[in-house]
Protein backbone atom coordinates (compact mmCIF):
# COMPACT_ATOMS: atom_id res chain seq x y z
CA UNK A 1 0.00 0.00 0.00
CA UNK A 2 1.68 3.62 -0.86
CA UNK A 3 0.49 6.66 1.47
CA UNK A 4 1.46 9.72 -0.14
CA UNK A 5 3.39 12.22 1.69
CA UNK A 6 0.48 14.81 1.66
CA UNK A 7 -1.82 12.11 3.79
CA UNK A 8 1.03 12.04 6.23
CA UNK A 9 1.21 16.12 6.33
CA UNK A 10 -2.80 15.73 7.01
CA UNK A 11 -2.80 13.60 9.75
CA UNK A 12 -1.13 15.87 12.40
CA UNK A 13 -3.94 18.43 11.05
CA UNK A 14 -6.29 16.30 11.55
CA UNK A 15 -5.27 15.40 15.45
CA UNK A 16 -5.23 19.31 15.95
CA UNK A 17 -8.46 19.45 15.10
CA UNK A 18 -9.90 17.25 16.54
CA UNK A 19 -8.21 18.26 20.25
CA UNK A 20 -9.22 22.11 19.43
CA UNK A 21 -13.12 20.89 18.98
CA UNK A 22 -12.54 18.82 22.38
CA UNK A 23 -11.12 21.92 23.78
CA UNK A 24 -13.84 24.02 22.68
CA UNK A 25 -16.39 21.18 24.11
CA UNK A 26 -15.17 21.41 27.19
CA UNK A 27 -14.82 24.65 27.48
CA UNK A 28 -18.90 25.12 26.61
CA UNK A 29 -19.67 22.39 29.18
CA UNK A 30 -18.16 24.36 31.97
CA UNK A 31 -20.03 27.41 30.84
CA UNK A 32 -23.54 25.19 30.99
CA UNK A 33 -22.21 24.10 34.47
CA UNK A 34 -21.14 26.87 36.16
CA UNK A 35 -22.69 29.69 34.64
CA UNK A 36 -20.07 32.02 34.24
CA UNK A 37 -16.42 30.73 33.24
CA UNK A 38 -13.54 32.64 33.97
CA UNK A 39 -9.78 32.48 32.32
CA UNK A 40 -8.37 30.63 35.69
CA UNK A 41 -11.31 28.15 35.46
CA UNK A 42 -10.29 27.01 31.94
CA UNK A 43 -6.80 27.06 33.16
CA UNK A 44 -7.27 24.47 35.47
CA UNK A 45 -8.55 21.97 32.90
CA UNK A 46 -5.43 22.57 31.90
CA UNK A 47 -6.85 24.89 28.16
CA UNK A 48 -4.68 28.19 27.29
CA UNK A 49 -7.95 31.03 27.82
CA UNK A 50 -7.28 31.93 24.22
CA UNK A 51 -9.84 29.60 23.33
CA UNK A 52 -12.27 31.76 25.48
CA UNK A 53 -11.45 34.91 23.25
CA UNK A 54 -11.75 32.89 19.48
CA UNK A 55 -14.84 31.11 21.35
CA UNK A 56 -16.21 34.99 22.12
CA UNK A 57 -15.16 36.12 18.24
CA UNK A 58 -17.26 33.28 16.91
CA UNK A 59 -20.61 34.10 18.98
CA UNK A 60 -20.15 31.03 20.85
CA UNK A 61 -19.62 32.81 24.24
CA UNK A 62 -20.67 36.26 25.59
CA UNK A 63 -18.58 38.15 27.27
CA UNK A 64 -20.03 38.65 31.32
CA UNK A 65 -17.07 41.02 32.47
CA UNK A 66 -13.40 41.39 32.26
CA UNK A 67 -12.12 37.64 31.55
CA UNK A 68 -15.24 36.74 32.36
CA UNK A 69 -17.44 34.65 29.68
CA UNK A 70 -21.21 32.72 29.79
CA UNK A 71 -22.98 31.14 27.18
CA UNK A 72 -25.26 33.27 24.80
CA UNK A 73 -27.98 32.08 25.99
CA UNK A 74 -27.63 31.74 29.63
CA UNK A 75 -30.39 32.47 32.05
CA UNK A 76 -29.22 35.79 33.78
CA UNK A 77 -30.67 36.89 37.16
CA UNK A 78 -30.93 39.96 38.47
CA UNK A 79 -28.28 39.09 40.80
CA UNK A 80 -25.87 38.22 38.00
CA UNK A 81 -23.50 41.82 38.96
CA UNK A 82 -22.97 39.41 42.43
CA UNK A 83 -22.19 36.56 39.80
CA UNK A 84 -19.51 38.56 38.15
CA UNK A 85 -17.69 40.25 41.59
CA UNK A 86 -17.82 36.85 43.08
CA UNK A 87 -15.63 34.99 39.69
CA UNK A 88 -13.82 38.21 39.71
CA UNK A 89 -12.79 38.89 43.77
CA UNK A 90 -12.69 35.01 44.93
CA UNK A 91 -11.32 35.35 48.57
CA UNK A 92 -14.45 38.54 48.47
CA UNK A 93 -17.68 38.73 50.22
CA UNK A 94 -20.52 40.44 48.78
CA UNK A 95 -21.27 43.06 52.09
CA UNK A 96 -23.14 45.89 53.12
CA UNK A 97 -25.17 47.79 50.53
CA UNK A 98 -25.17 44.66 48.13
CA UNK A 99 -26.01 42.10 50.64
CA UNK A 100 -29.13 44.58 51.93
CA UNK A 101 -29.89 44.31 48.01
CA UNK A 102 -29.39 40.43 48.08
CA UNK A 103 -31.54 39.87 51.49
CA UNK A 104 -34.00 41.82 50.55
CA UNK A 105 -33.82 44.37 53.51
CA UNK A 106 -34.53 48.35 53.23
CA UNK A 107 -34.62 50.23 49.78
CA UNK A 108 -31.61 50.26 48.69
CA UNK A 109 -30.54 49.52 45.32
CA UNK A 110 -26.76 50.26 44.68
CA UNK A 111 -25.15 50.70 41.74
CA UNK A 112 -22.24 48.95 42.57
CA UNK A 113 -21.19 45.99 44.03
CA UNK A 114 -20.00 46.06 47.55
CA UNK A 115 -17.47 43.72 48.67
CA UNK A 116 -15.18 43.07 51.35
CA UNK A 117 -11.63 42.25 51.24
CA UNK A 118 -9.20 41.32 53.67
CA UNK A 119 -7.07 44.36 54.90
CA UNK A 120 -3.85 43.05 54.05
CA UNK A 121 -4.98 42.30 50.57
CA UNK A 122 -3.74 43.74 47.38
CA UNK A 123 -6.83 46.00 45.49
CA UNK A 124 -8.14 44.30 42.92
CA UNK A 125 -7.79 45.13 39.39
CA UNK A 126 -10.85 43.64 38.03
CA UNK A 127 -13.09 46.89 35.96
CA UNK A 128 -16.33 44.89 36.04
CA UNK A 129 -18.49 45.17 37.17
CA UNK A 130 -18.17 48.15 39.55
CA UNK A 131 -16.99 47.30 42.89
CA UNK A 132 -17.13 49.72 46.09
CA UNK A 133 -14.54 47.51 47.87
CA UNK A 134 -14.52 47.84 52.16
CA UNK A 135 -11.91 46.40 54.37
CA UNK A 136 -12.24 43.98 57.23
CA UNK A 137 -10.10 41.88 59.30
CA UNK A 138 -10.40 38.82 61.55
CA UNK A 139 -13.32 37.52 62.99
CA UNK A 140 -15.40 40.46 60.75
CA UNK A 141 -14.31 39.18 57.79
CA UNK A 142 -14.72 35.52 58.27
CA UNK A 143 -18.00 35.69 60.37
CA UNK A 144 -21.06 35.21 58.91
CA UNK A 145 -20.41 34.11 55.60
CA UNK A 146 -23.03 32.61 53.76
CA UNK A 147 -22.83 30.47 50.52
CA UNK A 148 -25.44 31.11 47.98
CA UNK A 149 -25.97 29.44 44.60
CA UNK A 150 -26.57 32.09 41.79
CA UNK A 151 -26.41 31.40 37.73
CA UNK A 152 -24.86 27.62 38.97
CA UNK A 153 -22.12 29.79 40.85
CA UNK A 154 -20.88 29.64 44.36
CA UNK A 155 -21.47 33.18 46.10
CA UNK A 156 -20.01 34.33 49.33
CA UNK A 157 -22.54 36.71 50.96
CA UNK A 158 -22.92 38.32 54.53
CA UNK A 159 -25.96 36.98 56.36
CA UNK A 160 -29.11 39.10 57.76
CA UNK A 161 -27.55 39.47 61.15
CA UNK A 162 -23.87 40.81 60.05
CA UNK A 163 -24.90 42.81 57.43
CA UNK A 164 -26.73 44.79 59.75
CA UNK A 165 -24.24 45.19 61.85
CA UNK A 166 -21.56 45.69 58.96
CA UNK A 167 -24.10 49.11 58.56
CA UNK A 168 -24.04 50.40 61.52
CA UNK A 169 -19.92 50.06 61.73
CA UNK A 170 -20.00 51.64 58.18
CA UNK A 171 -22.89 54.24 58.70
CA UNK A 172 -20.51 57.35 57.84
CA UNK A 173 -20.33 55.53 54.35
CA UNK A 174 -23.65 54.34 53.94
CA UNK A 175 -25.67 56.82 56.44
CA UNK A 176 -26.98 56.09 59.84
CA UNK A 177 -30.40 55.89 58.07
CA UNK A 178 -29.98 52.81 56.35
CA UNK A 179 -28.17 51.36 59.13
CA UNK A 180 -31.51 51.81 61.53
CA UNK A 181 -34.16 50.91 58.36
CA UNK A 182 -32.42 47.82 58.27
CA UNK A 183 -32.15 47.04 61.77
CA UNK A 184 -36.08 47.44 62.43
CA UNK A 185 -36.45 45.50 59.18
CA UNK A 186 -34.76 42.82 60.54
CA UNK A 187 -36.34 42.43 63.79
CA UNK A 188 -40.03 43.18 62.88
CA UNK A 189 -39.54 40.23 60.01
CA UNK A 190 -37.87 38.14 62.51
CA UNK A 191 -34.98 37.92 59.79
CA UNK A 192 -32.65 36.93 62.41
CA UNK A 193 -32.22 36.78 66.48
CA UNK A 194 -31.17 39.35 69.06
CA UNK A 195 -28.42 36.97 70.60
CA UNK A 196 -26.94 36.91 66.17
CA UNK A 197 -27.23 40.49 66.28
CA UNK A 198 -25.40 41.31 69.52
CA UNK A 199 -23.21 38.66 68.53
CA UNK A 200 -21.61 40.15 65.55
CA UNK A 201 -22.12 43.72 67.15
CA UNK A 202 -19.20 42.40 69.61
CA UNK A 203 -17.08 41.34 66.28
CA UNK A 204 -17.99 44.52 64.90
CA UNK A 205 -17.37 46.37 68.05
CA UNK A 206 -20.37 48.28 67.29
CA UNK A 207 -22.52 47.33 70.70
CA UNK A 208 -22.08 51.09 72.10
CA UNK A 209 -23.45 52.26 68.75
CA UNK A 210 -26.51 49.70 68.08
CA UNK A 211 -27.36 49.10 71.67
CA UNK A 212 -30.23 52.47 71.99
CA UNK A 213 -31.74 51.28 68.97
CA UNK A 214 -31.57 47.41 69.82
CA UNK A 215 -33.30 48.73 73.01
CA UNK A 216 -35.91 50.80 71.11
CA UNK A 217 -36.97 48.39 68.99
CA UNK A 218 -36.86 45.34 71.10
Amino acid sequence: MCISLDTYNYVPILVHMRRKNDRMRQVLSLAKKLGVVSTQDVRTLGIHHEYLRRMYSAGQLVKAGRGLYSLPNADITAQHGLVQASKAVRKGVICLLSALRFHEIGTQAPHEVWVAIDRRAAHPRAKQPKMRFVRFSGKALTEGVQEHTIEGVPVRIYNPAKTVTDCFKYRKKIGLDVAIEALREVLRGRRCTVDDLWRYAKICRVTEVIRPYMEAMV
